[in-house]
């Protein structure tokens, strides 16, 4: 009896296989390349194999003529839908010859929504199977993936399956049939084809920003006054704080000027600050981001790492509760021999209880995010830090609550009061588990007394203006979302990032472009049921109710089609006016993007990054009466840096390259700041450029090197370019012997 053990990914059946196995696992490959796993479990023959995510995904049943509605559908191997997941097929193929080889079956995927509808498909589809057992894990540890395997349930959780099916064939029927009616609308009013898109989720998260949006342009400042005391011993402020009538704080200005200032009243007030809850994964990307500043898709991505690691539980809980079947204490005690943690664990293992702090939400699959103990191995960077924070979140939730302390000072100046305020800790308590991440302002007033006359310096009035609201942050909205109970934890981050991809928003604080505000104003006016977020809720509890086999999915379905067939030929009606107000948005979103800023020759039209045969450019807007252009890097990702440079005030672009930090540069390659600061390297390479000395190309042997110019400054290139790509940076620049002086006849021109 063979045991076929399907994984969700390569790692975890690694993890898997070296659990399981009672010797050191045999690993063996197909075609070469796709690695697979053969090993004894108490002398059972057991394969562990992998995906790589979904194999299957759903597609069109009959794919014709690009148009919508689109309501037939089936699941495809995903490699025959996308050409992105080619590489899928063969560990499709893997698992299929392994399937025929086998006798009983394991769904060892994530225990989750996701995990179940990936381990059914290849069950069913790649291995020809009805049915197959389930493991139930939440962490990676040898101990719980051998007991997850013994105890494993002997059929597939078939409410999780059958709710993960559903809300995948209901996303895609939403984001098909909508993406296309918008792109569509555009290309049959103006002809030009640009991908837009929307969905399920997607639509009402962009109506919330685009709400906030609209708030922010709306918002008229509106102007006030606060008037500061400054002492010797303390600074204060007037106890109205925001003086909305000038002469009023005139008045209070010149009634203080020049009395003095006198102690009238301290009080103080102890309260508590509980521990946290234990982390959630919204609640651990909200906080990587107030506290290390890291988007929510990374710290996902992140904490998925150190759970096939085995460093964490499973991340994409909802649940910020551990319970009592969980061995804190044996984790603490591994967590004790981490140097860095060591003394934290102490003066938690001091207090009997060892009890966490645990809040109301609960998951029925997964505890909340906690360390394993296990000890990590050479983590750096973000893995490093996400480490420590989850770590240290989870040491403070056995802490004690922290006491603080607030201290008001009223202060009178000719019968008006200033107040000066601080706040304290006095018992740190729980603070020194959560180390760095607490981040609470200290602000400590001195020791004073009643009736004490302070050292006035001076008194200010300060003229403001009221701010408007702010943005959401990539965190924040996230947050919004899951108050809002629209979407799921595990796709709120990838909701965001298309919204980004698709130029519906930009910056880290989500600013909706005018193709994003454009794209909610059509469809809350032709089509306002995409966006009605109590219809995005309705099937959100619905799909629980599938999950727990209150209702089947086909219901659910069958309600979706209806409503999409009335939404989508209430749209078709006004296709046309739709699709040109998309496309004048575009326009204006598109320049925005790329606008640098003005002109620096003809000082009147502005820059833009443009396209062209031969890649990307700076061009000025009024070409071809103005002719200013600047050159670009081939590759990476180019920006408007919204910034004009310091040296020589041209413009400025960002590039971001693959595994790089952002790059902020000037345009201008003569710019001061890309100047050669070697004076011997400078003079030779003036030779080089007025032709008195030359050196052959290294690499084609019939080119000579010549002075180039780009966005990084100067560097030399081969003469042949673009049949010879050599260059070669001037710092690299061999020593002057190597250069020989050019024949007579060419002493007059540049090589």
């Amino acid at each position: 009896m063979v045991d076929l053990v399907i994984c969700e990914k390569p790692d975890a059946a690694n993890k898997i296989a070296t659990a399981l196995a009672d010797k050191k696992p045999e690993k063996k490959t197909y075609m070469k390349k796709i690695p697979y796993y053969e090993i004894q479990h108490k002398g059972k023959k057991i394969i562990v194999a992998a995906a790589v995510g979904h194999l299957y995904t759903v597609a069109e049943k009959d794919k014709g003529k690009w148009t919508y509605p689109v309501f037939n559908l089936e699941w495809k191997p995903s490699y025959e839908v996308a050409k992105g997941s080619a590489y899928t097929k063969q560990y499709l193929d893997n698992l299929k010859k392994l399937g025929k080889e086998a006798d009983t079956f394991v769904n060892a995927c994530d225990y989750d929504i996701e995990g179940e509808v990936i381990g059914l498909n290849i069950i069913k589809f790649a291995c020809n199977q009805k049915d197959a057992r389930r493991m139930k894990y939440s962490t990676f540890t040898t101990e719980e993936l051998i007991n997850s395997y013994e105890n494993a349930e002997k059929h597939l959780d078939w409410g999780q399956a059958e709710a993960g099916l559903t809300r995948h064939e209901l996303d895609y029927l939403y984001g098909i049939n909508l993406s296309r009616a918008l792109t569509l609308s555009v290309k049959n009013a103006t002809g030009r084809f640009k991908i837009l898109s929307t969905g399920r989720v997607q639509g009402p998260a962009l109506k919330i920003l685009a709400e906030k949006e609209l708030e922010i342009k709306k918002f008229i400042p509106i102007k006030y006054w606060q008037l500061e005391l400054k002492t010797k011993e303390v600074d204060a402020w007037h106890h109205e704080d925001k003086l909305w009538e000038k002469e009023k704080a005139d008045k209070i200005y010149h009634k203080c000027k020049g009395h003095k200032a006198t102690v009238t009243k301290i009080s103080n007030k102890e309260f508590k600050q509980d521990p946290p809850h234990p982390f959630d994964l919204t609640t651990l990307q909200t906080e990587a981001y107030r506290t290390l500043k890291i988007n929510p898709k990374d710290s996902l991505a992140v904490a998925q790492d150190l759970y096939i690691g085995s460093y964490i539980s499973y991340p994409r809980t909802s649940s910020n509760q551990i319970p009592p079947q969980i061995d804190v204490k044996k984790i603490l005690e591994k967590i004790k021999k981490q140097k860095e943690f060591s003394k934290e664990v102490e003066f938690v293992l001091k207090n009997t209880k060892l009890k966490p702090n645990n809040g109301n939400k609960v998951d029925a699959a997964h505890p909340a995010i906690h360390p394993t103990g296990e000890y990590p191995k050479a983590l750096s960077g973000r893995h490093k830090v996400i480490y420590e924070l989850i770590t240290r979140r989870f040491l403070s939730t056995f802490g004690e609550s922290a006491v603080r302390e607030t201290m008001r000072v009223e202060i009178d100046v000719n019968k008006e009061i200033f107040v000066a305020s601080g706040t304290r800790t006095k018992v740190a308590n729980w603070f020194e588990l959560y180390g760095r991440f607490v981040m609470l302002k200290e602000e400590e007033l001195p020791i004073l007394k009643e009736k004490q006359e302070l050292h006035i310096k001076e008194l200010l009035q300060h003229e403001k203006e009221t701010k408007p609201p702010r943005r959401y942050t990539p965190a924040s909205i996230i947050k919004e979302l899951e108050n809002r109970n629209l979407g799921t934890k595990a796709t709120r981050a990838q909701i965001i990032d298309n919204l980004y991809s698709r130029n519906y928003v930009k910056e880290q604080s989500l600013e909706v472009t005018d193709l994003g505000l454009k794209t909610i104003s059509v469809l809350d006016k032709y089509s306002p049921k995409i966006l009605d977020e109590a219809l995005t809720r309705h099937f959100e509890e619905e799909m629980e109710q599938i999950r727990t086999k209150k209702i089947k999915g086909e219901k659910v379905l069958e309600e979706a089609r209806a409503l999409l067939t009335i939404m989508l030929a209430d749209f078709k009606k006004h296709e046309k006016v739709i699709g040109l107000e998309l496309e004048e948005a575009n326009r204006e979103t598109l320049s925005e993007e790329s606008r640098l800023g003005l002109c620096p020759n003809c000082k009147q039209g502005s820059l833009h990054i443009r396209s062209g045969k031969f890649g990307r450019f700076v061009a000025c807007e009024r070409h071809p009466e103005c002719k200013t252009t600047f050159s670009l890097p081939k590759s990476g990702l180019v920006l408007a840096a919204k910034q004009d440079c310091q040296s020589c005030s041209y413009p400025m672009v960002k590039i971001i390259k693959k595994g790089k930090r952002p790059q902020i540069v000037c345009i201008n390659p003569l710019c001061p700041s890309k100047d050669i600061q070697n004076k011997e390297l400078s003079k030779e390479v003036k030779e080089i450029e007025a032709g008195i000395v030359e050196k052959e190309c290294p690499k084609c042997k019939e080119g000579k090197l010549v002075l180039r110019k780009s966005v990084y400054g100067q560097f030399f290139g081969c003469s042949r370019f673009p049949k010879c790509r050599y260059t070669e940076r001037l710092n690299d620049m061999p020593k002057k012997e190597d250069f020989k002086k050019p024949k007579k006849e060419n002493l007059k021109k540049k090589v």
